[in-house]
């Protein structure tokens, strides 16, 4: 997901979307695509999965790295308008033979990315720009162009003689425009390049110890710069196929040892998930233990954070604050210091994606949705935001009813005939829109047992005979043209699914699966309980199959193997809302009954079964509740012996018993709550029975039908009345302006001249004295200065970055109330340019000795405002005298003063000062 200055973009498994910004509060279906609640977007043409977005507001472009390899550029201006169309891509290229994992754009606008066993590429933005620059007729040449441009700069450190490479793979891509670095991670380990030599500086692991340091000629060492065309390329070529096939193998070696770790230890909790840097200059990691790790731009690490269990998968910084994103679906937020502010639950699924636009937080789930949340949150506004919507929550506010049919059945390792599917599922099914079975003895033989046991140690699942049971339910129910099964789960010889009708199967996602082991040594599957997860109309279903020990004598057993299944049936993505949960029990316990008692008194002596005595005194299924019990013990029948006289007649003449329930809870708190976004999921039961005209087990099975409704939001009416508070309410709207106000700001001059490896300071004065000013410097354009002291059109560079000869430092920061920000403008000597084709350089020339002229922007904002306040500065870079001659002596007198300051007297980012008087009177332009 990324945002630009007027659209959301994000990707999904088969194409780019794009929101406009202007219709963020308007009626659903007003644009090119959408459902009834979305806000209008727009869909490009059919791709592969995307992984990876990066925006360039430079070239007004949108870059996005996607599952089959392949980079490909999106015009910011095609999502504009709304044709009937989609709308298609403006460039690709195959950049790797395995997905492309990550992007991002240099400081000096060079095309980062990163795939599988540790493979980098850079792709130049002298290339990217002939390529962008070609005509529609000369199109079918750009890709090619761009494609062969790469360089590897894992390849140039091998030739420098460094060969201990990082060959994990490049999850992330970070810029540091101050520091003109690059960061790229995998789970456990750093590297720290130089964006502008594309050397690598550093390579250390989590815990932040140097695995290597590497000490690379620099430009001027002859040794690097005279080689022969021939000699060098033979070289890098020897080196690129050998690096790039060692790379390869520890790559699969590296994958094969995670998997293994995976599955004898569980995760490694140091992995990292997600990076991100602050405007402070500090890198801020995430691991999936929750531990939050704060680096300095150097790659020291500075310090821990703990303030969540569940796994880090994004972050967004803004301003002053952070936000982390979790695979609990809840977000926290930070101030720069690591000081938590505050914390809430953002979505029923991980949040996985986050970034700043239109004044909001946009967070992505791991389910599709996407949410905005107040840029200014935790913050006065909240109370009165929140104050103002629910007065409006029964315009909002939308109920949908919907019946679940659950069925439970020991199947005593037997098979079932097509006649008794029909007349336990089959029969109703007509009628339900979810249908969720629970199977108790698929399978139970030792060896199958030990063998199922070993495949679960290495995330193996699932049997056979399971698959036939699956195939047979699917066939029953018609599955494919009426009913398609969104998940199940075995466990041994548990087993559990669920199928969901058509018609309702875009309200139905986010489905996860757990299981927990309850047999000898709580290892084995015999007994246990699996579970499904199940987001349906964007409330949180769980359904979970259990068994548990047998024998009248066992309730302490059986109390221990639901507890143990209570506190360890983990799901990957937790979820914290409160939920609907229809427990599927498969409960083995006895009532003394005598087997020719009539139907009265099956009913006379229920309350004297096990299962409701443990549950009235606390011990079990704490919470839930049953159905009225109207139909015989479902235990113990003789096969294929109909009616009540198929009780168990043999040698051990097992006393009858209702061994097979189905339990629930929902979110009422008492029996009579109504339906409402407070109490969200309501359920009522409507057929609660025993099939007993089935023989093809010892038990009979047993199934529910719920009613339940649903309260959830209309987005598309509450994005509407939001939209119109914020408009209309006269107290918010003055908040909004006072919080949102930019701090006033001026620079200390407009025009700078840099002759060689001069260097200028540039000052930044924060007029306000309340208010923290955050500003970022970008480079507009670069242009050549004609005869006459004239500059042609500027041309920017990708994602204004800027030229290889000017060094900003620091590009951005904050500055405090009444202080003052020096930035460095320093020139860098001329350089020796390559072109690459294929990872090989071909041509080496001379950097452009012509006088130049870049436009720089500070562009400044407030801690809560995305809107911002431009300065423009001009800077010369002058080659010879003449050109310095065309500026008038009292400016050349102003710029000398900069210009005489050495790298230990600058002020450091923020750092108390006096103002100087004289920049006050100063005009902001």
């Amino acid at each position: 997901m990324a945002t630009t200055d007027s659209q959301l973009w994000a990707g999904t498994e088969c194409a780019v979307r794009v929101w406009n910004f202007k219709d963020l509060y308007s009626a659903a279906g007003q644009g090119d695509s959408g459902d009834e609640e979305t806000v209008p977007f727009r869909e490009s043409v059919c791709t592969s999965a995307v992984i990876c977005l990066v925006k360039d507001e430079g070239s007004r472009v949108v870059w996005s790295g996607h599952r089959d390899g392949r980079i490909r550029c999106w015009k910011m201006e095609s999502a504009t308008p709304i044709p009937a169309n989609p709308f298609k891509e403006g460039l690709s290229w195959q950049a790797h033979r395995g997905p492309v994992l990550s992007l991002v754009i240099s400081c000096y606008g060079d095309l980062w990315s990163g795939s599988e066993g540790g493979v980098i590429k850079i792709w130049p933005w002298e290339a990217i720009e002939k390529a962008l620059s070609l005509t529609t007729e000369e199109r079918h040449m750009s890709s090619l162009l761009v494609e062969r441009s790469y360089i590897e700069p894992w390849t140039q450190v091998a030739v420098n003689g460094f060969t201990n490479i990082l060959t994990s793979d490049v999850r992330y891509l970070l810029s540091d425009h101050s520091g003109a670095k690059v960061w790229s991670a995998g789970y456990l380990s750093f590297a720290l390049w130089d964006a502008r030599t594309r050397e690598l500086l550093k390579v250390f692991s989590t815990d932040g110890q140097i695995e290597n340091r590497v000490d690379i000629p620099s430009a001027q060492d002859p040794s690097g710069e005279y080689v022969s065309g021939s000699k060098k390329d033979k070289t890098q070529s020897s080196f690129g196929f050998f690096q790039r096939s060692r790379n390869a193998i520890m790559g699969a070696a590296d994958a094969v040892r995670r998997v293994a770790v995976k599955g004898a230890f569980g995760d490694d909790n140091r992995r990292t998930e997600a990076m991100v840097i602050a405007v402070d200059g500090m890198i801020w990691t995430g691991c999936t233990s929750g531990l939050l790790v704060q680096w300095d731009r150097n790659g020291n690490r500075i310090q821990d954070y703990h303030y969540h269990s569940s796994a880090v998968h994004c972050f967004c910084t803004f301003g002053l604050r952070i936000w982390v994103g979790y695979a609990s679906g809840t977000v926290n937020v930070l101030d720069l210091e690591g000081n938590l502010l505050r914390g809430w639950v953002a979505h029923s699924s991980p949040v996985i994606k986050m970034a700043a636009g239109a004044g909001f937080i946009f967070t992505l789930a791991n389910h599709g949705g996407i949410c905005g949340w107040n840029i200014t949150s935790p913050g006065p506004l909240d109370s009165i935001l929140w104050s103002e919507l629910a007065g409006k929550e029964f315009l909002y506010t939308k109920i949908e009813s919907l019946k679940i049919l659950t069925g439970t059945w020991n199947v005593g390792q037997g098979r079932a005939s097509h006649d008794s599917l029909i007349s336990w599922l089959g029969s109703v099914a007509s009628t339900v829109g979810v249908i969720v079975v629970g199977l108790q003895e698929v399978e139970m033989g030792a060896g199958f047992l030990a063998m199922s046991a070993a495949k679960e140690t290495v995330g193996l699942e699932g049997s056979s005979v399971g698959q036939w049971w699956l195939d047979m339910i699917g066939k029953t129910l018609d599955e494919g043209s009426t009913f398609e099964r969104v998940g199940s789960r075995q466990l041994a010889g548990l087993l559990i699914a669920v199928w969901v009708r058509n018609n309702i199967r875009t309200h139905v996602g986010d489905v996860d699966a757990a299981a927990v082991p309850c047999g000898f040594g709580r290892a084995i599957g015999n007994k246990g309980a699996v579970g499904l997860r199940i987001r349906m109309y964007g409330r949180i279903m769980c359904f979970v199959n259990c068994h548990f020990a047998a024998h009248l004598e066992a309730v302490n057993r059986r109390n221990a193997d639901f507890d143990h299944v209570y506190r360890t049936m983990n799901f990957c993505r937790p979820n914290f809302l409160n939920c609907a949960a229809d427990l599927d029990c498969h409960w083995s316990f006895l009532l003394q009954l005598v087997l020719h008692l009539q139907y009265k008194f099956f009913v006379a002596h229920i309350e004297r079964d096990q299962l409701r005595v443990e549950m009235e005194a606390g011990n079990v299924f704490q919470g839930m509740r049953e159905a009225d019990i109207t139909f015989p013990p479902t235990y113990k029948f003789e096969r294929h012996q109909a009616g009540l006289a198929g009780y168990d007649s043999g040698e051990k003449k097992r006393i009858p018993a209702w061994c097979d329930r189905i339990l629930y809870r929902d979110s009422r708190s008492a029996s009579v709550s109504e339906c409402s976004l407070e109490c969200p999921v309501v359920s009522s039961i409507s057929q609660y029975e025993a099939c007993m005209d089935v023989t093809d087990s010892d038990h009979k099975p047993v199934r529910c039908i719920f009613t339940v409704d649903i309260a959830r939001v209309d987005e598309s009416i509450r994005r509407q009345e939001l939209g119109e508070i914020l408009k209309s309410n006269e107290k918010i709207k003055f908040m909004a302006e006072e919080i949102c106000k930019i701090p006033e700001t001026i620079v200390s001059t407009n025009n700078i001249i840099l002759q060689n490896q001069d260097t200028s300071i540039l000052r930044i004065t924060n007029k306000c004295g309340k208010k923290d000013a955050f500003f970022e410097i970008i480079c507009e354009g670069q242009s050549i200065i004609k005869e006459g002291g004239h500059a042609s059109d500027h041309c920017p560079r990708g994602s204004f970055g800027f030229p290889r000869w000017l060094e900003v430092t620091p590009s951005a920061g904050i500055i405090r109330p009444d202080h003052i920000a020096e930035v460095s403008l320093h020139h860098e000597e001329h350089q020796t340019l390559e072109e690459f084709v294929d990872g090989v350089p071909q041509n080496w020339w001379c950097e452009d000795t012509k006088d130049k002229e870049v436009i720089l922007v500070v562009k400044v904002h407030g801690s809560y405002s995305t809107d911002t306040r431009h300065h423009r500065v001009s800077v010369r870079h002058c080659c010879s005298a003449k050109t310095n001659q065309m500026d008038p002596p009292e400016h050349r007198a102003r710029q000398t003063q900069g210009t005489v300051l050495h790298r230990s007297d600058f002020q450091h980012l923020s750092s108390s000062c006096d103002v100087v008087d004289d920049l006050w009177s100063l005009c902001s332009p």
